[in-house]
């Protein structure tokens, strides 16, 4: 009868998939870049699990009409998005927004790390160690705003 249980608890699993046991939950349409580095998708604020985007230094991209002006990494991020991302609920804040862990739509990518890897992102404390790595690599290598300076507008 164990034996039973267990190859029965397999077989769904291979079925349905990994059940999720956490109570958090998974949002998945359009992105729209808020000029905080938020994202808003279906109305919810959600902020990228486990970085940080500093907003210092506005700058314009000329090539849209209208420019868009924003700081150089949401800008960098709205570029990244375009469209659809698939983002796994990690933690509820008191204003209703959520952190999550976000992947882009087309390549599966995940946002935090690419912002990370590009220098236009810090790593919070207690982030995982893969993001604590990218943030030193991208330091180390002058990427994104640990470069330097391109272009501002005051």
């Amino acid at each position: 009868m164990r034996c039973f249980s267990l190859g029965l608890c397999l077989a769904v699993t291979l079925v349905l998939g990994p059940i999720n046991l956490s109570a958090s939950a998974d949002v998945g349409s359009r992105a729209k870049i808020q000029s905080d580095g938020t994202l808003l998708i279906n109305g919810k604020m959600v902020r990228l699990f486990g970085i940080y985007i500093p907003t210092i230094e506005r700058t314009c991209r000329t090539t849209l009409l209208p420019p868009k002006c924003a700081p150089r990494a949401v800008l960098q991020l709205d570029f990244k998005v375009h469209g659809f991302v698939y983002c796994e609920e990690v933690q509820k804040h008191a204003d209703r927004s959520v952190s999550a862990i976000c992947l882009t739509g087309r390549d599966r990518e995940d946002l935090g790390a690419w912002m990370l890897t590009h220098g236009w992102a810090v790593a919070l404390p207690g982030a995982s160690i893969e993001y604590v790595t990218l943030e030193r690599f991208a330091r180390a290598n002058g990427r994104g705003f640990w470069g330097f300076q391109v272009d501002t507008i005051r």
